[in-house]
């Protein structure tokens, strides 16, 4: 009966947790209209999600770029390859990075560093009866804390996926360069001849779920915490926890749909 036992317990858990994030989503759906007035808000809450978090997924971004190219390469050249895939090179590195590397890798920077932050705020807010106040106030919580980080995320994540993609482009550029005297006119002609579109546009509507989905997640934990601190603790871990996973299912559901 154990294993029956457990089994329920997380199939409750999961559905009580899709439940809570579905109706967080209606609920920030139903309150779009009001954006241009709650615009101070959004601004504040897109310096958190973007101008704050660039140094970090620069950084990232740089070295995604980097190790990318030393995979590709080094594949390349363990069955003789290399001097073949050569003209390749650039264009098989961006594919990569533009529709996997930058928007997964970012997503996840952002939900260690945003979305567990998103959890411990409305979380403490919601252990020191904060949220109870909004509501004595009639002010939807909602539309006051979800709206504005939902819409924050949806706008900044593909914004950092952009600068994550120059800069890991650059990164693999300069390793092919150093390390297997790749051109830079060659690794870029490569990525003209074989440039699509629709490899970065699939890359930065990733990007926007991925961040959406982020910010969603938190503010469900944060809304569902109780417990005093360490209640705020558990709901932190679960929205990391939860968010990086998500990502992670949502991302091989791209690549099996589209």
């Amino acid at each position: 009966m154990e294993p029956i036992r457990f089994i329920g317990h997380w199939t409750l858990r999961f559905v009580g947790g899709l439940g809570r994030v579905l109706l967080l989503l209606g609920s920030v759906l139903r309150y779009l209209p009001r954006l241009p007035k709650d615009w101070r808000l959004i601004v504040q809450q897109m310096m958190v999600f973007g101008v704050d978090s660039l140094p970090l997924v620069l950084l990232i971004g740089s070295f995604t770029g980097a190790i990318a190219a030393l995979q590709a390469t080094n594949l390349f050249d363990k069955f003789n390859l290399l001097a073949l895939a050569r003209p390749y090179l650039g264009s098989s590195i961006a594919t990569v990075v533009f529709t996997e590397l930058t928007p997964v890798l970012t997503a996840l920077v952002i939900t260690g560093r945003v979305g567990g932050a998103i959890a411990a705020q409305i979380g403490a807010m919601a252990v020191s009866e904060q949220l109870d106040a909004l509501e004595i106030m009639a002010i939807d919580r909602n539309r006051y804390l979800a709206l504005p980080r939902v819409v924050a995320a949806l706008t900044m994540m593909p914004v950092l996926a952009v600068f994550s993609n120059v800069v890991a482009v650059l990164g693999a550029l300069v390793l092919t360069t150093l390390k297997f005297d790749v051109t830079p006119a060659l690794f870029f002609e490569s990525i003209q001849r074989f440039f699509r579109t629709s490899e970065v546009v699939l890359g930065l509507v990733k990007s926007a779920v991925f961040g959406g989905v982020t910010a969603l997640i938190g503010c469900a934990e944060g809304f569902a915490t109780a417990g005093g601190a360490e209640g705020v603790g558990r709901s932190t871990v679960r929205a990391f926890t939860t968010s990086a996973a998500t990502i992670l299912v949502l991302d091989a559901l791209f690549g099996y749909v589209l």
